[in-house]
């Protein structure tokens, strides 16, 4: 993916509401370790031990809004104690809104940021 998809990124983020997943963390976010933007998501609901069940949750509740892996973003689910999501809802947690908020040219937890959209932070 050459750029963000926004308005794709929303559309994921009103079904796994549908599926009464509720995010705390939702940004686009472009790591030079992946070479390409990633949609990551941090929920309590995603926290699993085995990463495979996460995924799996998350992708049956995209299927029954209609994504299929063709037209699924890449994804990056972590946990709630990654140290990049403990940072940024330190710094962001109590912000009114942080949706369309720009992140880039930083480190926050362990993670290099290049650049990022954000949704939500809380």
């Amino acid at each position: 993916m050459v750029t963000i998809d926004v308005a794709k990124g929303s559309e994921i983020l009103d079904a796994l509401e549908q599926a009464n997943l509720k995010v705390n963390v939702a940004l686009w976010a472009f790591m030079p370790e992946y070479e390409e933007w990633r949609l990551i998501l941090a929920a309590r609901r995603l926290d699993n031990p085995d990463v495979r069940e996460s995924y799996g949750l998350l992708h049956d509740a995209l299927s029954v809004a209609g994504f299929t892996p063709r037209n699924t973003p890449p994804v990056l689910i972590l946990p709630m104690k990654d140290p990049f999501i403990r940072e940024l809802r330190r710094i962001f947690g109590k912000t009114k809104s942080v949706e369309g908020m720009r992140l880039g040219g930083q480190t926050i937890g362990d993670r290099f940021i290049q650049d990022a959209y954000v949704y939500r932070i809380s």
